[in-house]
């Protein structure tokens, strides 16, 4: 039988080398996508037209709503996305936004009968967000096959995590090397409706540099 993954596509440069990545691993997928209330759509909007390209089986856009509890720069707008760097954990960190994620995931993948979620943390160039270490993916991965029906009957669900321990420039690299479009990505936290990015926010300088380290030209659309 096909392997069967769910993939969650933010539509950003490291989900789109996860869909890439686990595909060429054999996997067929279905993309999981979240209108969180983010400051805009045009990663959501960016993240449709990549399932298409991927020709994905299945692609869910899934209404969440953050925005109501707040705490952070991407879903408060009264609270300023920051263009410099920042100590500690920065305001852009969206409270629990990973578990709540992976926790939709590994639902529709029970629903499917599917045990394979891949996502596109990464614990090296990264913001600092807790939810994208190696220990809240195991620990995750435990909570999955103790907390499902699925779990319970013996099916062990894995979390694939192939960027984790990447740098942003070896990502690049490797996705040029699957043949990804980055232009077509979107990671900025302050994108306009067009897609173009700020150029200074914290997901901007990671992007930015990678492409710089890689050596390979900067595909994205500034403002």
């Amino acid at each position: 039988m096909q392997k069967k993954a769910i993939v969650l596509l933010s539509g950003g440069l490291d989900s789109i080398t996860v869909l890439a990545l686990a595909q060429q691993q054999g996997f067929e997928c279905y993309a999981l996508s979240f209108d969180y209330g983010q400051r805009h759509h045009a990663e959501l909007i960016a993240a449709t037209q990549i399932a298409q390209q991927y020709q994905v089986i299945d692609h869910k856009i899934i209404s969440l709503g953050l925005g109501v509890i707040g705490g952070s720069a991407l879903t408060d707008e009264h609270i300023p996305v920051p263009n410099t760097l920042q100590q500690g954990i920065p305001v852009t960190y969206v409270p629990a936004r990973n578990t709540i994620f992976l926790s939709f995931a590994l639902g529709w993948a029970e629903v499917l009968g599917l045990h394979d979620i891949f996502i596109g943390v990464n614990a090296i160039d990264y913001s600092g967000y807790p939810d994208c270490r190696p220990e809240f993916i195991d620990a995750f991965q435990k909570l999955a096959n103790l907390a499902t029906k699925a779990g319970v009957e013996g099916t062990q669900f894995v979390i694939h995590t192939p960027l984790i321990s990447l740098k942003k420039h070896e990502i690049i690299k490797q996705g040029v090397a699957l043949g990804i479009d980055y232009a077509k990505t979107v990671s900025c936290y302050s994108a306009d409706i067009e897609g173009r990015a700020c150029n200074v926010c914290d997901a901007c300088r990671l992007r930015k540099i990678g492409f710089q380290e890689a050596e390979i030209k900067d595909p994205t659309r500034y403002k």
